[in-house]
């Protein structure tokens, strides 16, 4: 999840977004919010980006990312990181309801000086490029643009070990075999410089699977409104930008069931969620095969998008949770 400075600016505030992971030391955040024209910070992802706050001189809440608590909990250090911070913020929110409570029972609030509750949804708006090139980007891809009744899916996702990339390359490939028209291409900023080089190695003997080069966001809608479906494969989500993306662009998900996508997808009314490969093939091949059905989980995702990931109501979050910095 991604903080769009646009909700504060047209607040009246001065937002200064700072991306945790490009930091050279834990000290850069420490000397800019020691400045004096900063009243406040907002941190996604309590453990990458509230470490960077302790012991700030200025009031900040934590806005949970979903690794945090699924994942970086299990580890000793950063647990206690994630704990000392959590003490020293003002407030702390998460998007569904299971991670409000897997933090509850790890920091219970009798230990806090905050309250942990749940927050808004993530407000989604698409703006795929209309001059997008779809034959360009096949053939950029190496995917056949003649192919009769071509079928590509998007995996949208960092390539990191979380979100197992690779976790569908094997069977993809083995269908692509015997059904030459289905595609599946891997898109993502290469957060994992040895994963990267791991993927690209598998995919030089697994046919109908590609690495595709990363592309700025309005392309991607563009790339993803052409597709068939978008696939998420993550071990661990709080809430995929890319699922919402889609059910916003009116294409189909076929997500991993996990609580975090479990969370935004009911199974066959607004996607389909698989628990392992061959169930994917299989959902896949189902959603093929039933235009009526794909229809029709593509206008119930469209309206809960509508419903519960509103631009608007995601800036109103925003403004509030500033306002509770005061």
């Amino acid at each position: 999840m991604k903080m769009n400075g646009s909700h504060l600016h047209d607040a009246g505030h001065i937002c200064v977004l700072k991306d945790a992971s490009r930091c050279e030391s834990l000290t850069e955040i420490a000397n800019l919010t020691s400045a004096d024209q900063f009243d406040a910070a907002l941190a996604i992802h309590l453990y990458k980006g509230g470490r960077h706050l302790q012991g700030s001189r200025i009031p900040f809440g934590i806005i949970f990312g979903g690794t945090d608590i699924n994942e970086d909990i299990r580890s000793e250090e950063k647990r206690r990181v994630m704990g000392a911070v959590l003490r020293e913020a003002r407030f702390a929110v998460a998007f569904t309801t299971e991670m409000k409570e897997l933090a509850a029972a790890e920091w219970p609030s009798k230990k806090l000086t905050c309250h942990i509750s749940l927050f808004f949804n993530t407000g989604i708006r698409t703006t795929p490029t209309e001059t997008f090139d779809w034959y360009r980007f096949l053939q950029n891809a190496d995917i056949p643009a003649d192919t009769d009744d071509l079928r590509v899916f998007l995996l949208i996702c960092g390539l990191r070990r979380v979100k197992d990339p690779l976790y569908l390359v094997d069977v993809f490939s083995d269908w692509h075999r015997k059904e030459p028209s289905v595609h599946l291409g891997i898109i993502g900023p290469a957060v994992d410089p040895l994963l990267t080089t791991e993927i690209k190695e598998k995919i030089k003997r697994a046919p109908g699977v590609h690495l595709l080069q990363e592309m700025p966001q309005d392309d991607l809608h563009a790339a993803m409104r052409r597709c068939f479906a978008v696939v998420n494969s993550s071990i661990s989500e709080g809430m995929s930008a890319a699922i919402l993306e889609a059910m916003d662009l009116n294409i189909p998900v076929l997500a991993r069931n996990i609580p975090g996508n479990a969370a935004i997808i009911k199974h066959k009314d607004t996607g389909l969620l698989f628990s392992d490969p061959q169930e994917f093939v299989a959902l896949s091949k189902s959603l093929m095969n039933d235009p009526i059905m794909e229809r029709e989980i593509v206008t119930r995702a469209k309206d809960y998008v509508k419903k519960h990931h509103s631009w608007e109501c995601e800036r109103k979050a925003y403004q509030n949770l500033v306002l509770r910095l005061r």
